[in-house]
């Protein structure tokens, strides 16, 4: 069964609905360090444990969504006319972009503001706002002065950023360095290798299959310390197989809903899509025994229960919006789904100036289910803002 590009490449409204719900529960999860007294499942399982929270299902969930949208956004840039060269450099491109993004934000968790001359407060506001300028969308009959000015200003801002970093102690300090590449990083990394992947094999189900199916295996191989020393030099997001396999299972699954979208077999589509999960949540309890199921670890099991998870999640989403037609339901999530990057970025803007004016919220507030309500509402407050930002036309490229 081959999948051939779309004639007429369509935004699929789950999959944003899936996106913008997902960026939500990431900036709660986020927010969850604010709080006390709140449900440990909420949070991260620490290292080495056997077992994960919700906090942990929510980065490969995104993985997954990057891999979901890949095939229509291909599809989408082939139908305007792109080379494979354009579509390749278009992969590039963003690949870099994530990884600059990613690395910065990363080297502000370590940051040590006395060595480096700038208050910590600074650090993340200044590199999200640099990276607004460099990758906003601006108007094709806009002032390019504007424009290049500044792109130009976001460059020079990080360039001098990463000059004065330092980290660290005072008694072991470093310099700027990509260090674990951070959450946009590591999307940057599968990013790229399953986006040359589906460009260069085409919608040809059984190579997209049989990459999904390798880095599967890769995963697997990577828990047993087996993959050659020669191939070091590849990055361990990708090397170690999980994260790209996360990705990989949302371009398979999106070309299985292509394939019988295109044939209006919902019936179809459902017991195909239901089918893969049962076969992935068959592989997690086949693999949990062995190595255990662990986001920090980056474990086979953790990849195939969170891909499980949110192939369910696209059909109860397929079903609500794209078949009953309930968008209206859940509007407020959309600008999170459609602004993915810009909404994300939010909360650093959002933290550094209750820093700066000294917004200090009472304990109760901070407790309980009421801390719970006040990251949930924060969350919701993000993804408003994203689409108001958006109506004046605040929108990254990426």
């Amino acid at each position: 069964m081959n999948s051939a590009p779309l004639t007429n490449p369509i935004r699929i409204n789950s999959i944003d609905l899936l996106r913008g719900f997902t960026m939500i529960l990431m900036i709660f999860v986020n927010d969850l360090w604010s709080l006390k007294n709140i449900p440990a499942w909420l949070g991260h399982v620490e290292a080495g444990a056997d077992g994960i929270g919700i906090a942990d299902v929510v980065f490969p969930s995104f993985l997954f969504i990057v891999g979901l949208s890949l095939p229509f956004a291909i599809d989408g840039r082939r139908s305007k006319g792109d080379s494979q060269w354009k579509l390749t450099k278009h992969v590039l491109v963003r690949s870099f972009a994530l990884l600059v993004m990613g690395v910065f934000l990363v080297n502000g968790e370590t940051y040590n503001e006395t060595a480096t001359g700038l208050s910590s407060i600074w650090w993340n506001p200044i590199c999200c706002l640099s990276f607004i300028f460099i990758w906003k969308t601006y108007p094709k009959s806009g002032n390019k002065l504007i424009e290049y000015g500044l792109r130009g200003t976001g460059v020079l801002l990080l360039l001098v950023l990463a000059y004065v970093y330092r980290g660290g102690q005072d008694e072991n300090l470093y310099k700027f360095s990509p260090q674990w590449w951070g959450i946009l990083g590591l999307i940057g990394w599968a990013y790229l290798a399953s986006g040359l992947i589906t460009i260069f094999f085409r919608n040809k189900l059984y190579l997209i299959a049989a990459g999904w199916a390798f880095f599967s295996i890769l995963s697997i191989v990577s828990m047993e310390d087996l993959v050659p020393t020669a191939f070091a030099f590849i990055p361990s997001a990708i090397r170690g197989g999980t994260l790209t396999a996360l990705t990989m299972g949302g371009v398979l699954t999106s070309l299985i809903f292509q394939h019988y979208k295109a044939k209006n077999d919902n019936r179809g589509l459902a017991l195909s899509l239901t089918g893969f999960s049962i076969l992935l949540f068959t592989l997690f309890f086949l693999t949990r025994p062995y190595w255990g199921l662990s986001k920090l670890g980056a474990t086979p099991a953790w990849l195939f229960l969170c891909s499980a998870f949110t192939i369910l999640a696209f059909l109860l989403s397929y079903w609500l919006i794209d078949v009953n037609r309930k968008e209206n339901w859940f509007a407020i999530a959309y600008p999170a789904g459609t602004g993915t990057l810009l909404c994300y970025l939010i909360p650093y803007f959002a933290y550094a100036t209750s820093r700066v004016v000294g917004i200090e919220l009472p304990e109760q507030i901070l407790t309980g289910g009421l801390g719970l309500i006040k990251s949930f509402l924060f969350a919701l407050s993000c993804a408003w803002l994203t689409g108001l930002l958006m109506k004046f036309n605040v929108r990254l490229k990426l």
